[in-house]
């Protein structure tokens, strides 16, 4: 029999993809060419990656704890661990919605204005804000789906939020399969391109809704902002 706490020996990939993504949404708030932040250019970035830096230490020790641990105290001792590295996570995952939902209200507003920037440059902007979008939407399906990474796999499926295909397949080799981070980038781009579920389907009500949430903004910069890019380009 596997044991209960099998799988967060091999998770650490899941974590370290997370912590990829971030930097990836880090990079991508620095190089947006018109004026879409709140303060400094530099404010979210920075904030970011202060919370990036302990939270990615933090993991790191994590998973050299989980090799020697033994007995029950030791797992209990990383599981709270865990859970103040996921509400940290989640913090950090509020800023960078803030952040970038801030940047597309901005971008709005100044086309509503007439004081937009060229067109070329709404592309872009608008290009990295809805990547911006399924970036941070992947790391909020992750981050919440079973109650989110600490306890991924250590509670029934029943209390998942989202159904995925391979959990529907009566095959004995998919029984006990767990979605790992690249799926749940993959629901968020599927729903910000179809603006609805497509393969996965969510289960519970706050699956709805952060679901509902990246489609209106994912709708909101591609039917408004790049629209107008294009007709400015023509």
């Amino acid at each position: 029999m596997r044991h209960q706490h099998a799988v967060i020996h091999h998770r650490g990939l899941d974590f370290w993809s997370a912590r990829a993504a971030v930097l990836v949404i880090i990079c991508l708030q620095l190089l947006v060419i018109n004026n879409l932040s709140f303060g400094p250019r530099w404010l979210a970035p920075t904030v970011e990656a202060a919370l990036l830096v302990p939270l990615s230490v933090a993991t790191a020790w994590t998973q050299m704890q989980t090799r020697k641990a033994v007995d029950h105290e030791h797992w209990y001792a990383i599981g709270q661990l865990r859970l103040y590295i996921r509400r940290t996570a989640l913090v950090m995952t509020g800023i960078i919605s803030i952040m970038n939902c801030g940047s597309l209200v901005f971008l709005v507003r100044a086309l509503l204005e007439g004081r937009a920037g060229a067109g070329t440059t709404l592309l872009v902007d608008a290009l990295n804000i809805w990547v911006t979008n399924v970036i941070v939407f992947a790391l909020w399906f992750w981050s919440t789906d079973r109650g989110g990474p600490p306890t991924c796999g250590l509670v029934k499926r029943a209390h998942a939020d989202f159904l995925f295909p391979q959990m529907t397949l009566p095959d004995r080799e998919i029984q006990g399969w767990l979605p790992g981070f690249v799926d749940y980038v993959f629901l968020a781009f599927t729903n910000a391109t179809a603006f609805s579920p497509t393969d996965t389907l969510p289960l519970t009500q706050r699956a709805k809704l952060l679901m509902m949430a990246e489609a209106m903004i994912s709708l909101l910069t591609i039917a408004l902002v790049a629209a107008r890019a294009v007709n400015i380009l023509a």
